[in-house]
């Protein structure tokens, strides 16, 4: 009974004062909202990413075939040794050229990537419409291309591409198919990519060379054999001294390394959203030494009457934890209609009930802590002096 009176009194000196109050509550506000806004957008970028990756396979590898001092080609007939390693599926080599690929008018620079049919199968691809390279393409070097769905919009609009020319530094090629969008991974875009054959892609780029190797690992269980299977046969192929060098990461590596950077920027992001629930925290605290000063008469008179040092010190207390509460309501929210409009414009943001839970409860804790002193303050004014203030 005498704490809801103490709570009942606090709120009511809150009301009394309500332009004070808001403004003492904007801090915590803010750095609520910040915090749900800030790593919410931190997991949904973690979410987004990992979702990606996983979409292409967990037993997805690739291998960096090319030679950096020129001296030594990995060809097509090399790409056989890979794929007759144990614990490989498959494996679709890649050769790649700068192009410009031209459609009436429209011309758009983009990258021209050789590969065989299995290209599709190992990087988990879909088609949007048409066909993807076959066997055929390859052993007559047939100039057809396939394209990424990003590059098809560019050049054809909303026309069907299938059946239809593309220039290609010049050569008349017909399209066959079109892919479903897939972002990117592992550094290549295949939504902005030109397919063609990988005996029609060697002339494209004067060159013979393989620049990267895409492997299917059997099953995820033997990801990490491979991984080092495959990067030692190239480290001796090349004749590489240091066999430390990586020249293979599994998608598994990527997703890991994705993560982590994610999680440390969630981190981050969170710790700076943070510091502003502590400013707030520091207005609660001179909001109320102000209101300690301005109450004396009343603390005075409280004390006069039998109100204890923790009457005093608990109806503090109640209210510096009442605002902080107050803002940390209002804070979460706000937080999540900010995040839900930045979702609308296509912003990735996963709400957390942890999060929420914790940022709301770091704001009562910064009532507690801020509010302390000035409670403490409150209930050491001895009557004598407190009814004498002027």
């Amino acid at each position: 009974m005498r704490l809801f009176q103490t709570l009942r009194l606090a709120i009511k000196n809150i009301i009394s004062n309500k332009l004070r109050s808001i403004l003492t509550m904007i801090g915590i506000i803010i750095g609520i909202s910040s915090v749900i806004v800030l790593v919410g957008m931190g997991s949904g970028s973690t979410k987004q990413i990992t979702s990606q990756v996983q979409a292409l396979g967990t037993n997805l590898i690739m291998a960096n075939t090319s030679n950096n001092n020129g001296t030594k080609q990995f060809t097509l007939e090399n790409v056989k040794n890979i794929q007759d390693l144990q614990g490989i599926s498959e494996a679709a080599p890649t050769i790649s050229a700068n192009a410009t690929v031209k459609v009436n008018t429209k011309s758009q620079s983009t990258s021209v990537t050789g590969t065989t049919p299995n290209f599709m199968d190992v990087r988990n691809m879909t088609l949007s419409e048409g066909r993807f390279i076959a066997d055929l393409d390859v052993d007559y070097r047939n100039k057809v291309a396939v394209l990424g769905s990003d590059i098809a919009t560019q050049l054809y609009g909303f026309n069907d591409p299938v059946g239809q020319d593309i220039s290609i530094n010049g050569n008349t090629y017909s399209v066959v198919g079109v892919l479903k969008s897939q972002g990117s991974s592992m550094g290549n875009n295949t939504d902005d990519m030109v397919i063609v054959p990988s005996s029609t892609a060697i002339s494209l780029a004067g060159s013979r060379n393989v620049q990267s190797v895409y492997i299917k690992s059997s099953s995820d269980q033997n990801v990490e054999m491979v991984t080092n299977e495959v990067n030692t046969y190239l480290n001796n192929y090349f004749k590489s001294t240091d066999n430390s060098i990586s020249r293979v990461m599994s998608q598994k590596q990527l997703l890991d390394t994705m993560s982590s950077i994610t999680s440390t920027m969630t981190y981050l992001l969170g710790g700076i959203a943070a510091i502003s629930l502590i400013v707030g925290g520091i207005g609660v605290m001179n909001v109320m030494l102000v209101s300690v000063s301005e109450r004396t008469k009343e603390i005075g008179i409280r004390k006069a009457l039998g109100g204890t040092k923790k009457d005093i010190l608990i109806q503090f207390l109640i209210e510096s934890l009442v605002l902080s509460s107050l803002g940390g309501i209002i804070g979460v929210i706000f937080g999540i209609l900010i995040g839900k409009a930045i979702a609308a414009f296509g912003v990735s943001v996963a709400f957390s009930i942890p999060v929420v839970i914790f940022s709301f409860s770091f704001s009562m804790i910064v009532g507690i802590v801020f509010g302390i002193f000035p409670a403490y303050k409150a209930s050491n004014l001895k009557p004598i002096d407190a009814l004498r203030f002027e």
